[in-house]
């Protein structure tokens, strides 16, 4: 089904250019949930037995702890998963190595492995001899496109050679090598450790993003270099370097915001690579989030690996952030808030400049989550992305929504999907809801887990019924410096080169009518010597042909320090919009208040902010839902 219910809100009314075909019809998809080990009765040594799993192949936990799904095997037989075993026996005991945080694959097709269970652990029991200095995060499992080896967090899992899948990759022949980034100057980490690593399709260049102990975050594209020897760094065993690493930045187009005479400027074609989600299937664009387009509506971008060419993938006012192509760069797989309203309340009004986002992106980043639950639906779109009112099919649209269903809204996707290498199945998880987001003081009742042993996510597969297997077309030849980026060798500080606008008063022209009168100042709170609060004021401003604003809306968000994630924010708005639609964005009297924290993402609003577009109103959620 196309996701067209949320009214007028939704459609841009933008032609698309005349090169891109029009949307493509839904297609039929079956979803399936696929198997995992058994439930452990309880975290206890020996608790995981003869009974719970005959075959002594290990018991996992109930609860989400050590939980992730990755992508599919080369050939799209299995997907493998990060899942965390307990209640082993004792050593000597052979189902001892079924213990902590290990590599699995989970059958997608129906069969199983040798040893008679449809999954099969690729990391346990690999002797300490061949994971030297591992390193202890593992997370966003994914399978090379060689089929012998698996990055798993800061980790390549290695079956010299041998597929994952098979019976010959055993732990005897399996080594875990820890991946270095020489980052160290004078005993300090200039920039933060790399976080959720993302594979090229190439098998040889990574890209990451990277938080700052301030709370800023950096991207970086670099090259895989085994060294069987090191001799220098602090991990002194047989390990993966990232090299020829790239700041993702140029210099050149790094400003989204700037002022000319008094007058602000926005630049849809900068590269601003904020979180880094991936690579398109033939790996020649980078996939992120980046700088909004529109009024707190956090979409996803793709630059091009050499061109530098950017595209907005996703424009729908809910919320996208994990995001996948198919091999062959015609399809999407998303995960999206689409369908639930979560962020309507904030985003649902179309085409307003993303003025308050210079101080409110980190609230519209965080409302979309209720604490540990997600509000995300898979999404397929095709890969010219939404256009016009085209906003793709929800994936697990089938079903009456019950208990257990796979559209039981209780069940939130989590992040990664993946498509197979053929482009005929989709892989993604879900968690379902449980207190604190659920039961007690909030509204919301804990649903009981269909699952085996109630456990409290679920891998799920879509296949694409009506489609034949497509032809997986070659790697994109990527050099190891992007022609726009900017060169970052070992101990490299990081500077702040993005000026933008300081406080003052300021001018916006609208693209097709108008002005917005806009003022950037700093409250008494305000800690960061720039500023903080944004008042801006539309006077028949459009951007969009037949897309009028008038009205004003002022904000002020303040973070919380010394934690830099934490903040608070008082938001005042009263914006009209007429032509397609007649619509408003609207605070109480009172205005709306919210802190959160976008690391703990536990909503806690006073007063009201509502949008209404067509007579479809969206309020905001309650606190604690």
């Amino acid at each position: 089904m196309f996701l067209t219910t949320i009214g007028a809100a939704v459609p841009s009314q933008i032609s698309p250019p005349p090169n891109i075909p029009p949307p493509p019809a839904p297609e039929p998809i079956e979803v399936c949930e696929l198997p995992l080990p058994p439930v452990a009765p309880s975290d206890d040594v020996g608790s995981c037995t003869l009974q719970v799993n005959p075959r002594g192949t290990g018991c996992i936990l109930r609860v989400l702890d050590g939980f992730q799904a990755g992508d599919f095997t080369t050939d799209g037989n299995n997907v493998i998963v990060n899942v965390r075993f307990t209640g082993a026996p004792a050593s000597p005991d052979p189902a001892s190595i079924y213990t902590g945080d290990h590599l699995i694959l989970v059958k997608a097709d129906g069969t199983t492995f040798a040893h008679g269970d449809p999954w099969k652990c690729l990391s346990c029991g690999v002797p300490g001899s061949q994971q030297q200095l591992r390193d202890p995060q593992l997370d966003s499992p994914h399978v090379f496109r060689s089929g012998d080896k698996a990055l798993w967090g800061h980790n390549i899992l290695d079956c010299n050679g041998t597929q994952l899948a098979d019976d010959e990759c055993t732990a005897e022949r399996t080594n875990i090598y820890p991946i270095y980034w020489a980052t160290i100057k004078n005993g300090t980490d200039v920039n933060g450790a790399p976080r959720e690593l993302r594979l090229h399709p190439d098998d040889t260049h990574l890209g990451w993003s990277s938080f700052t102990p301030s709370g800023g975050q950096n991207t970086f594209f670099g090259r895989l270099r085994f060294n069987p020897e090191p001799t220098s760094g602090d991990v002194l065993a047989p390990r993966y370097e990232l090299v020829d690493v790239n700041l993702l930045r140029d210099p050149n187009r790094s400003e989204h915001l700037t002022v000319e005479e008094g007058e602000l400027k926005f630049h849809d074609d900068v590269i601003a690579v904020g979180e880094l989600r991936g690579f398109s299937g033939t790996g020649d664009e980078i996939v992120y989030i980046g700088e909004t387009y529109e009024a707190n509506n956090i979409d996803v971008s793709a630059v091009h690996v050499v061109t530098g060419a950017v595209r907005r993938l996703t424009e729908h006012p809910e919320y996208t952030d994990p995001i996948s192509f198919s091999a062959d760069n015609k399809w999407i797989v998303a995960l999206d808030t689409r369908g639930t309203n979560r962020q309507m309340f904030m985003s649902g009004l179309r085409h307003i400049p993303p003025l308050i986002d210079l101080v409110t992106v980190t609230v519209a980043s965080s409302t979309r989550n209720n604490g540990n639950r997600r509000f995300f639906n898979p999404i397929l779109i095709d890969g010219y992305g939404d256009r016009g009112d085209y906003f793709g099919q929800q994936i697990n649209a089938e079903g009456d929504g019950g208990n257990g269903a796979v559209n039981d809204p209780n069940w939130n996707a989590r992040a990664d999907p993946a498509f197979s290498r053929d482009g005929t199945k989709m892989v993604y998880w879900q968690a379902i809801v449980t207190g604190r987001e659920c039961g007690g003081t909030n509204p919301l009742p804990c649903p009981v887990p269909t699952t085996q042993g109630q456990r409290v996510y679920r891998l799920m597969l879509a296949k694409l019924t009506s489609r034949a297997p497509q032809e997986v077309p070659p790697v994109f030849d990527v050099p190891d410096q992007l022609p726009w980026a900017t060169p970052f060798p070992p101990g490299t500080p990081l500077l702040n080169t993005t000026r933008g606008p300081g406080a003052g008063k300021y001018t916006l022209r609208g693209k097709i009518s108008g002005l917005a009168d806009v003022e950037l100042s700093s409250s008494s709170q305000d800690q960061s010597g720039s500023f903080d609060s944004v008042a801006v004021t539309y006077r028949d401003y459009a951007d969009v042909d037949g897309y009028v604003l008038n009205g004003w809306e002022n904000v002020t968000s303040i973070i919380l320090w010394p934690n830099p994630w934490n903040n608070l924010v008082d938001w005042y708005s009263d914006i009209e919009q007429t032509g397609v639609v007649t619509a408003s964005k609207k605070t109480g009297s009172d205005g709306f208040h919210l802190q959160i924290d976008a690391m703990l993402n536990i909503f806690n609003a006073t007063g009201t902010l509502t949008t209404t577009v067509d007579e479809v109103v969206y309020e905001q959620p309650a606190n604690g839902t």
